[in-house]
């Protein structure tokens, strides 16, 4: 098969010794209405090999389980106004607690104290030059709220969209059911995280994250939020 790149991205990564292919992986627009286990059979069962591994966007995970929330549904109160004026600005990767929205948002979910305690650490170490403690305090439920932002799409502009749930089951159930070896990724140009992987892969988070470290699927409109990866050399020629 032919692995194709993103433009601005490449096909090959070194990863220590190794070469690692990428291939991004056009889907349609993911709703709440689809099922992920469709999504991976329709688009990776035909070409897929043992020993690959396919790079879920957790997004398209998130929305499949309906993990979403609407701005009509959330209240914000003067607490969530007044924090969110001291927090980052937006960036090109969206929105974060600098909007009353998503600042309401984390009082719901983590409760007010703590979300004040998080306020104050974060404004203290962002005085030292050191960034992110906010989002430590308040937990990768808050950090990972997507959505409420239509710099990319104008069907995220009014809904939110929550990590997903049970990324490690999400993957196991791929590879029982389809034969996949996966895993779900939180990835952008900034950075990665892994958020759950099938327990036959047995690659340490570290090396994965390095295999996917220049965010293949991309950061804007190229519905690529699959990305398979083969190492070089392995059954290239199927």
């Amino acid at each position: 098969m032919e692995f194709i790149a993103n433009e601005g991205k490449h096909v090959e990564i070194n990863v220590g010794p190794d070469i690692y292919l990428r291939h991004a992986i056009h889907t349609r627009f993911v709703t709440v209405k689809d099922n992920y286990i469709d999504i991976i059979r329709e688009y990776v069962s035909d070409i897929y090999r043992e020993g690959d591994i396919v790079s879920i966007s957790e997004k398209i995970i998130s929305l499949c389980q309906n993990r979403t929330v609407k701005r009509e549904d959330i209240r914000i109160g003067l607490w969530a106004r007044f924090l969110s004026k001291f927090a980052c600005p937006a960036s090109p990767r969206g929105y974060g607690v600098g909007v009353p929205v998503k600042m309401q948002y984390a009082i719901n979910k983590k409760g007010l104290l703590r979300i004040l305690a998080a306020s104050a650490a974060g404004g203290l170490f962002k005085c030292f030059g050191i960034k992110g403690i906010f989002y430590r305090i308040a937990g990768r439920e808050v950090s990972g709220l997507d959505g409420f932002y239509d710099g990319a799409w104008e069907e995220y502009k009014d809904i939110g969209i929550e990590i997903p749930k049970d990324s490690r089951a999400v993957c196991n159930e791929i590879r029982n059911r389809l034969g996949i070896s996966c895993m779900i990724v939180d990835s952008n140009d900034f950075g990665q995280e892994i958020l759950g992987k099938s327990d036959d892969i047995k690659i340490k988070d570290k090396i994965l994250k390095q295999m996917i470290r220049d965010n293949p699927a991309g950061q804007g409109q190229q519905t690529t939020p699959l990305i398979l990866i083969r190492k070089k050399g392995i059954d290239m020629e199927k």
